[in-house]
């Protein structure tokens, strides 16, 4: 009998406090947001956030056999976490510390609107390769870690403690995925040279998985900044097209990444893989058909959702569902259609959990043909 495989999450973990406003479509914050105005809210949604919750939860109530490693601080904060997470049985490989308070991130999802994050980073500032169970590790089938962008010693140095992470679970032989997190322009993370950082991570990651405005923001901020002007205030992926995109995927490719799965939000999802050669060792490691999966590129439009929420956690979730495939052994194809199928139901909670569906659910949803979100643009993704 087949060994039931793994997956190790790690990175950051954090409590999100979503105030639930009235559902009525603003333009500008301003419009709602003002000094001295009092904003009747219709409740308020408490749940674990932050990538380890996120990610790792849903791929385990997606059937994975999945380890969370995360870090928070002995407070009412993160006694909730544990809380939280004992719910599900995975609590086990969190790490408490005494000298840090615990992550927390209150998300304004005004309607209408992208979401306002007001972010405290807490323990996961501090968290360090010390902190992982190596062990435990090198037993899975796959690690994934999150967040660097919002964890400060995964980002000083040029990225230092981040390389030396990945490299030693590299060095197991554990397949490595690497997701990103929005950079605020004003925290120092924004100083760091996150292009020179990436090139020294990536020839350790095989899955990298961070959003378009994460990574262009990252390896070209003259890039960012056109786009900016370009979308006008509106959300940036709105006027993307793949020409926009392509050239960031071939960079990670180049820097040593095997397969780039670029999440840009309702629109989809791009995907371009790196040639037979350097793919085939990760291929037979994880059972997945070389053909196809070697030299693919492409765009998963996105699924049209019963409703829009939030999409807090949305591509958390859609890319729980992307690895939950890869550990099963399907083709690239089967799981960028079911990270975007997951990404759709997802946006219909206010957390990255209530809303999820079984990859079962979601086969089923398809075979009787979900509608795609169709670009409002001839050219856009």
């Amino acid at each position: 009998m087949e060994k039931r495989k793994k997956v190790v999450v790690a990175g950051h973990i954090c409590i999100d406090i979503t105030p639930v406003f009235p559902q009525r479509e603003t333009e500008r914050v301003e419009d709602l947001l003002s000094p001295g105005k009092l904003i009747r809210m219709e409740g308020v949604d408490i749940h674990t956030g932050g990538c380890v919750a996120n990610t790792g939860l849903a791929m385990k109530l997606l059937g994975v056999d999945t380890e969370l490693m995360g870090k928070v601080g002995q407070d009412d904060l993160g006694r909730l976490i544990l809380d939280g997470l004992k719910a599900y049985g995975a609590e086990k490989g969190m790490i408490c510390s005494p000298d840090a308070d615990t992550s927390y991130s209150i998300v304004l999802a005004i309607p209408g609107l992208d979401r306002i994050f007001l972010h405290r980073p807490g323990a996961n500032d501090t968290f360090s390769c010390e902190d992982l169970d190596f062990h435990m590790i090198g037993e899975a089938s796959l690690f994934h870690f999150g967040y660097p962008p919002i964890m400060k010693k995964m980002f000083k140095e040029q990225g230092e403690e981040l390389v030396k992470l990945l490299k030693k679970v590299k060095e197991l032989g554990v397949p490595v995925s690497l997701d990103m997190a929005a950079v605020d322009p004003d925290a120092d993370a924004a100083k760091a040279d996150w292009d020179r950082i990436l090139s020294r991570a990536l020839p350790y990651v095989d899955f990298f998985v961070p959003s378009a405005e994460e990574l262009c923001f990252m390896m070209d901020r003259s890039r960012y900044r056109e786009w900016e002007k370009r979308a006008g205030g509106k959300e940036i992926t709105q006027i993307l097209k793949p020409e926009d995109v392509r050239p960031l995927a071939d960079k990670a490719l180049t820097y040593g990444a095997k397969a780039v799965l670029i999440k840009c939000g309702a629109p989809g999802m791009y995907y371009k893989t790196a040639s037979r050669d350097t793919i085939r060792g990760l291929c037979e490691r994880l059972s997945l058909p070389l053909s196809k999966w070697a030299d693919q590129e492409g765009f998963e439009a996105g699924y049209l959702p019963d409703r829009v929420l939030s999409a807090t956690g949305a591509g958390d979730s859609s890319i729980a569902a992307f690895l939950a495939c890869v550990v099963n052994g399907t083709s690239l194809e089967e799981a960028v259609r079911m990270a975007a199928a997951e990404g759709a139901s997802c946006v219909a909670a206010y957390d990255a959990l209530s809303g999820l569906k079984t990859l079962k659910e979601l086969r089923e949803r398809l075979e009787k043909g979900w509608e795609k979100r169709k670009p409002e643009t001839d050219g856009n993704i």
